[in-house]
C-alpha cells in the first residue's frame, strides 16, 4: 500500500508539472499576436469581419487568422493615408473603355468632359488629395487642402490659353486652398486659393457622382476659380456663400474685373438639400500677348493692352436639389440660365446682343443592393449663340449607369449614353458628313485609398 501510495504521488507530482509548462507556453505565446502594427490587426479583423465569407467560417479558424494576421494589401500597406495631427493622404485612378456607335474620325467625341476618346482604353485621372480639415472642437480652426491631377482631366478642366496667360504652371493642380473658420456667430469659414467651382450639381471625381460620364452642363460651367470664398452658417438649415475670383476657370486673371457669387445651401429637411447660386463676371481680356517686353519680366507677362477691351457681363444662375426620397432612392434636379454680352453697351462695331445657355438635368440613383446600384440622368440645354458649342442648338441627352461596387475603394460601371441635337453636329466616320446623334457605350473603372471620409 506505501508503495501504491508514493507511485499516485508521483504522477500527480509529474502531472502537474506538465500543466504548469503548458500554461507558460501559452502565455508566452500569446503576446506573439501583436507582433505586427496595431493598425496592421484592426485591418485584418475588419477585412475579415466585412466580408460574408466570415459568416461560414468556423470560429476557430477565425482566431487562427487572427493569431497570424492576413496578409496586408500591398496598396494599404505601401501608401501612407493617415499622418500626424489628423491629416489624410487620398489617391485615386480613374480609367476607361469607350465604344462610339458612329466610328467618329481620330475617335473624338464631341462635347464629353473627359470621356473624350472612343474605342481606345484610357486614363481618365489619377490624383493625389492632402487634406487637413479645420476642427474647431479639437482647437484647430485653420486647415489645408492640395488635389494634385493628371491625365484626360486635366487637359479639360486645367487651363486653356483662352483663359489663362500662363496656363501651364497650374496644370497639375487642380485645387488648393487654405482654410480658417473664424469665431464669428456659427462660424464663417474662409478659403484663399483655388477651388473646384460649386456651380452645378456634379464634380471632378467620379466615385462621388451618379453617372460615370458628365452632363452638358458641367462641362460648360466654370471648373474652377481662384480668390477668396466666405461660407456663413446662419443656422442649422441655412449657410450663405460669398466669392470674389479672378474669373471663371481662371488662375490668373485676364483682366481687371473680378467676378462676384452670391449663393445659399438650405435644408429645409433632414432629406432635402438645395443649393443656390448668382454669379456676376466679365471673362473678356483686356491685354493679349506680345513679344515687345523691354524691361524683363517672367515668361509669359509680355502683353499689350486690347482699346477698347470689351466690358460686358456673364450672369448666371444656377441650383439644384437633391431628395433622398428613401434610403435606397435618390432624386436630383438642376437648373442653369446664363446669358452673356461682349459689349455693355451698343456702339458703332461694338453689339450688346445677348447669348443665351439655359435648361437643366434630372438625376435618379437606385441602391439595389449594397454592391450594385442603377443611375440615370436626362438633360436639355438650349445653346442660342453657340456660347456652349460653337453652334446655335437645342442638344438633349439620357444617360442609364449600372454601378457594381467591388468593395470600399473598387468600383465600375457600364454605361449606355445617347447625346442628341436638332442639328447634324456629331462626327462620323465620313469626312464633312455629321450626325444628329451620338451614342456610346462605356465601362469605366474607378480605385480610390485613403483617410477622407464621404465626397472628396
Amino acid at each position: 500500500m506505501r508503495d501504491l501510495a508514493q507511485r499516485v504521488s508521483a504522477l500527480e507530482a509529474e502531472l502537474h508539472k506538465e500543466q504548469r509548462v503548458t500554461t507558460t507556453e501559452v502565455a508566452t505565446l500569446r503576446p506573439a499576436v501583436l507582433v505586427g502594427p496595431a493598425a496592421d490587426v484592426r485591418s485584418s479583423v475588419e477585412s475579415v469581419s466585412s466580408s460574408s465569407v466570415a459568416a461560414t467560417i468556423p470560429s476557430s479558424t477565425i482566431v487562427n487568422t487572427q493569431s497570424t494576421p492576413a496578409p496586408i494589401s500591398p496598396v494599404a500597406s505601401v501608401l501612407p493615408t493617415q499622418l500626424p495631427g489628423g491629416a489624410t493622404l487620398n489617391y485615386t485612378f480613374d480609367g476607361y473603355y469607350d465604344y462610339d456607335f458612329n466610328h467618329p474620325i481620330g475617335r473624338v467625341q464631341y462635347l464629353r468632359a473627359y470621356d473624350v476618346l472612343s474605342n481606345a482604353f484610357s486614363i481618365n485621372q489619377a490624383d493625389v488629395v492632402f487634406a487637413l480639415d479645420p476642427d474647431v472642437a479639437a482647437g484647430r480652426r485653420y486647415g489645408v487642402r492640395l488635389d494634385l491631377q493628371f491625365g484626360q482631366a486635366t487637359e479639360t478642366l486645367q487651363g486653356s490659353p483662352q483663359n489663362e496667360p500662363r496656363p501651364d504652371i497650374y496644370r497639375n493642380i487642380f485645387q488648393v486652398y487654405g482654410t480658417y473658420v473664424v469665431p464669428l456667430g456659427k462660424g464663417l469659414t474662409v478659403d484663399v486659393g483655388k477651388w473646384a467651382s460649386s456651380l452645378g450639381i456634379e464634380g471632378n471625381y467620379t466615385k462621388d457622382q451618379v453617372n460615370y460620364s458628365r452632363s452638358f452642363f458641367f462641362n460648360y460651367l466654370p471648373f474652377y476659380h481662384a480668390g477668396v470664398r466666405t461660407s456663413y452658417k446662419v443656422n442649422d438649415k441655412l449657410a450663405v456663400n460669398y466669392w470674389l475670383v479672378n474669373g471663371t476657370d481662371q488662375s490668373e486673371p485676364t483682366n481687371s474685373f473680378k467676378d462676384e457669387l452670391f449663393g445659399f445651401t438650405a435644408q429645409p429637411a433632414k432629406s432635402v438639400l438645395w443649393n443656390f447660386n448668382y454669379y456676376l463676371g466679365q471673362d473678356h481680356p483686356d491685354a493679349a500677348p506680345a513679344t515687345n517686353c523691354n524691361a524683363p519680366v517672367q515668361p509669359g507677362l509680355c502683353l499689350q493692352a486690347i482699346t477698347p477691351a470689351p466690358d460686358g457681363k456673364q450672369h448666371i444662375f444656377d441650383s439644384y436639389v437633391t431628395w433622398n426620397a428613401t434610403p435606397k432612392l435618390a432624386l436630383s434636379l438642376e437648373g442653369d440660365y446664363l446669358i452673356s454680352r461682349e459689349w455693355a453697351k451698343a456702339a458703332p462695331g461694338e453689339s450688346s446682343a445677348p447669348s443665351h445657355v439655359d435648361g437643366g438635368a434630372a438625376y435618379a440613383r437606385y441602391q439595389l443592393t449594397p454592391k450594385m446600384a442603377l443611375g440615370g440622368r436626362t438633360e436639355y440645354l438650349s445653346d442660342r449663340g453657340g456660347l456652349f458649342s460653337g453652334t446655335t442648338q437645342a442638344l438633349k441627352e439620357f444617360t442609364g449607369t449600372y454601378e457594381y461596387k467591388f468593395g470600399d475603394g473598387f468600383l465600375t460601371r457600364v454605361e449606355y449614353r445617347r447625346d442628341w441635337s436638332n442639328v447634324p453636329y456629331f462626327l462620323t466616320n465620313k469626312p464633312g458628313m455629321l450626325s444628329s446623334s451620338q451614342p456610346t457605350l462605356t465601362v469605366g473603372m474607378v480605385w480610390w485609398v485613403g483617410g477622407k471620409q464621404g465626397a472628396w
